[in-house]
């Protein structure tokens, strides 16, 4: 009988790839041609909060939250200092493999330079960057479906689903 099984398990092993396995196998939808945003306008930053953040008060600039049908979510995130300096970035995160991306740097003069880095991982990232993937765009490790919902999300201090399953998101409105 132990002969039995152990051949068996052995043949699970060693089984190939189905046709559709081998085809899906790590399959994303193709990243969506990059447009640059507008740069952001003060009365459409959204605070969000963010543990740990050595004075630095973060916003996200609602208008320019977006989810792409390659389902990443795209955003201008801005990052003030305690005395008053400003960085701007254009930035997506893609929620099913847990990685963001710096796309431009934000000038002074209210231009974007694009950024070289490539995609990297959450975890390990600095606190903003895990903040809204944990927090605020990838509830349970799944893309908001709308820019409303985001705004949403950032308005209401957080989504509901990032700390379980039974919010009431979106009630009343």
């Amino acid at each position: 009988m132990r002969i039995v099984l152990l051949l068996a398990l052995a043949g699970c092993a060693t089984q190939e790839m189905s046709d559709w396995e081998r085809a899906n196998i790590d399959a994303r939808p193709v990243e969506e041609h990059l447009v640059l945003p507008p740069y952001p306008q003060p009365g459409r930053l959204l605070p969000f909060g963010v543990a740990d953040s050595g004075g630095f008060r973060f916003f996200v600039d609602g208008a320019t939250l977006s989810v792409g049908k390659d389902r990443i979510v795209r955003y201008v995130l801005v990052a003030r200092s305690p005395d008053g300096a400003q960085n701007v970035t254009y930035e997506g995160i893609r929620c099913s493999s847990g990685e963001y991306r710096i796309y431009a740097l934000g000038r002074a003069d209210g231009t974007w330079s694009e950024a070289r880095g490539g995609w990297r991982a959450v975890a390990g990232a600095p606190a903003r960057q895990v903040a809204l993937f944990r927090e605020y765009f990838c509830p349970q490790a799944e893309p908001i479906r709308t820019a409303a919902e985001g705004v949403r999300a950032l308005e209401q201090g957080g989504h509901p689903f990032s700390k379980g399953f039974g919010g009431t998101f979106g009630a009343g409105r």
